[in-house]
């Protein structure tokens, strides 16, 4: 009993030690629950490095931590990586970091893309190999692979989104040090072809549309009819808001709509919050029927939209009457389109939910307003709206330049 205790003290002693070395370049201690001496080695950056020394005895502990220290300072001098780590251990730290980013919410849709990106290419591809000797080589490869994947040149703002997911990886990887800070990061290419621009629907389209989804929503030979009211109403909000659909116009509660007073006439102003941040618009009167046609179907008991709205009820808008959202519209949407012929425009392109957007910018410029408000109406900037409809100028304005 007496050797058991005389072991424990004597091990309780070793852990309480700290062993200086080389005017204090390198500290010996023992971790918790380990019986070996581990290193921390001090660098030139002033920032640790801990190692084990696998040695128990403090002598033999000592030796071997000069012996680490050498070889971390030879490392440093021939530009060799400290540790040796793939682009998978680094990938996954950075998801690690993504998803407990403070940031999320702000960013999220930011986000999704980057995790989407990096477990569904970077990571099938580039796992195994040692991230801090990639070359332009193993990105080539990786460009090719990604061809055969997707089964098409993926279009430049695809390239975009993984080079910008890469190279956060590859940023991480630099400030950890596991690639030396004067290598070069071999680049990805952006360089695919540009998207087309969503058609648009010209305002016949437009009126033809909002006609035709009164007899569409009352089908009753289809799955879940009452997602076609729902649909409805949605693409109502779209084409009367300019709203981004799904992230922005998904999450609109009943407590987001208010009215805005301007002496004596009213508007409808909803709040929403997009990847520019939180921010107001106002709806077309056109929408208001729309609103209260959605309240009353779903059995919201309140007298009037005014009701409503000074209950600033807790509860999303664009549900079914038994509460269920769906995931997004684009399906449904584009049987909406099919069934109405409006699938494809006159250069046969293909319509998809976003085109009510580009609907909403084309038709407000061609009634006269200004590029300015129509930016802070649509939550995006005007280099953005000079870029996509700069072109469309001359047209809209053929009135006043013809005379």
């Amino acid at each position: 009993m007496k050797n058991l205790q005389s072991f424990f003290k004597e091990e309780q002693n070793r852990a309480s030690q700290l062993h200086h070395l080389l005017d204090g370049k390198i500290t010996l201690y023992i971790r918790p629950k380990s019986v070996h001496w581990q290193a921390r080695i001090t660098m030139p950056s002033g920032e640790y490095i801990r190692l084990s020394t696998g040695q128990y005895d403090l002598d033999e502990a000592k030796t071997q931590a000069v012996i680490l220290y050498e070889t971390i300072k030879t490392k440093i001098k021939m530009g060799t990586p400290l540790r040796v780590k793939t682009f998978g251990d680094v990938a996954r730290l950075v998801l690690k970091d993504i998803r407990a980013s403070k940031t999320l919410n702000k960013h999220k849709k930011i986000y999704r893309d980057y995790v989407f990106v990096i477990q569904k290419y970077l990571l099938p591809f580039f796992d195994k190999k040692k991230i801090a000797e990639l070359t332009a080589t193993d990105i080539a490869e990786f460009e090719q692979w990604r061809v055969s994947v997707m089964g098409k040149i993926p279009k430049a703002s695809t390239e975009q989104n993984h080079s910008s997911a890469y190279n956060r990886i590859m940023n991480f990887a630099r400030s950890m040090a596991y690639i030396p800070s004067d290598k070069p990061i071999p680049p990805m290419k952006v360089d695919g072809p540009k998207g087309q621009p969503r058609p648009a629907f010209t305002q016949q389209e437009v009126d033809y549309l909002l006609e035709y989804m009164k007899t569409w929503e009352k089908a009753d030979d289809v799955f879940y009819p009452e997602n076609r009211k729902l649909c409805r109403c949605y693409v109502e909000f779209l084409i009367n808001t300019g709203i981004r659909h799904g992230t922005e116009a998904l999450p609109v509660r009943w407590k987001h709509l208010q009215w805005h007073y301007i002496k004596d006439k009213k508007y409808l102003k909803v709040w929403v919050s997009g990847k520019t941040g939180p921010r107001f618009l106002i709806a077309k009167h056109a929408f208001i029927e729309s609103l209260v046609r959605l309240y009353k179907w779903q059995g919201l008991k309140y007298e009037t939209l005014d009701d409503l709205m000074n209950a600033r009820l807790d509860k999303k808008v664009f549900v079914t009457p038994d509460g269920y959202q769906p995931r997004d519209f684009r399906t449904l949407f584009v049987s909406l389109m099919k069934c109405s012929n409006l699938l494809k425009n006159e250069a046969d392109l293909t319509r998809t939910l976003y085109s009510l957007r580009h609907t909403y910018a084309t038709i407000a410029l061609s009634e006269g307003v200004d590029i300015h408000t129509l930016a802070r109406q649509m939550g995006t900037s005007i280099t953005m709206l000079e870029k996509h409809y700069s072109k469309l100028t001359p047209m809209l304005s053929a009135e006043k330049l013809a005379f």
